[in-house]
């Protein structure tokens, strides 16, 4: 008789108990390590979910999605400025009364393009299967993510779901892949590079692989129906590009949007070279335009 091949299939992510609650900070309650995807021949995919106590009813959503180059990088690390703030960001945003969902995704030597954006979709959609047990209003949610988790963020809230995302914030985020050698100082980019990190997500070089290239670019996907945008970038960026941003500003307004674009003067890539004052104000405007965008009427967390 042979074997079941049925009985080693993963069980179903949706049917699978929540992490036990921990409370890092008061009024939070912290879900560690929550399986939401198992692709066939990876690890299991897990998010943490920041979740404020005693919520009068579902609470609007922010996803946010950590950068690292697609090679690298942990879910719930915002960058070093934000290391010793205590409480820490997603603490401060579950008590100003969001829920806030920090995947893992496959990273560039796990699988290429578009396998993260295809994660972050089953992260999306997992959020809604649950979201009765979890107690979130996926029906208002905001995509959130800096460097390369930024560009993640953009891009599928522009390809995915359109329906649930009603906001979109980019931190320092690339946005036009093609145009990178363009937007960076000459010789210091090779699109032919099989080595860079854009080849690395890709499968290929840029300039090898127009279409998968294009494809992976926001800007090549906004339209009519896209979401509005925050996009902050640091002026001074010299890993990517201030001009990335405002490529995405540009294509948003192409489309027919007004997407609020800051470009911060003086920062370099995760917001070093800024004061402690200015990086507060970064994360503000992220929380003050994330409730505008789920019609919280708050401000200020």
């Amino acid at each position: 008789m042979p074997f079941p091949l049925h009985l080693l299939a993963p069980p179903d992510p949706a049917s699978l108990p929540l992490p036990p609650p921990a409370h890092p900070a008061e009024g939070v309650r912290l879900l560690r390590g929550a399986v939401y995807a198992v692709p066939e021949g990876s690890r299991p995919l897990v998010l943490d979910m920041w979740l404020p106590d005693g919520a009068d009813g579902p609470v609007p959503l922010i996803v946010f999605v950590h950068g690292g180059a697609w090679r690298s990088g942990l879910r719930d690390h915002l960058g070093p400025r934000f290391a010793g703030w205590s409480p820490g960001p997603f603490a401060r945003l579950a008590q100003a009364g969001f829920a806030v969902a920090c995947p893992d995704y496959r990273l560039s030597g796990e699988a290429p393009h578009p396998a993260q954006r295809d994660d972050l979709t089953e992260a999306l959609t997992w959020l809604g299967t649950r979201s009765g047990d979890l107690g979130v209003d996926t029906s208002r949610t905001v995509l959130w993510g800096e460097s390369a988790g930024g560009h993640l963020a953009a891009l599928t809230a522009l390809t995915r779901l359109a329906g649930t995302v009603r906001g979109c914030v980019t931190w320092y985020a690339p946005t036009d892949l093609p145009a990178l050698g363009e937007d960076r100082p000459a010789g210091t980019y090779d699109a032919r590079d099989p080595a860079s990190f854009e080849a690395l997500l890709l499968g290929g070089p840029p300039a090898a692989l127009p279409g998968p290239a294009l494809d992976a670019s926001p800007v090549s996907h906004t339209g009519p129906d896209s979401p509005p945008f925050l996009i902050l970038h640091g002026t001074d960026d010299s890993l990517v590009p201030a001009r990335q941003s405002v490529r995405l500003a540009e294509s948003l307004h192409e489309a027919g949007h007004r997407p609020e674009l800051r470009l911060v003067d003086g920062g370099d890539h995760l917001w070093v070279g800024l004061s402690e004052t200015e990086v507060d104000d970064c994360f503000r405007r992220t929380a003050d335009f994330a409730h505008r965008c789920t019609g919280t009427g708050r401000a200020g967390a």
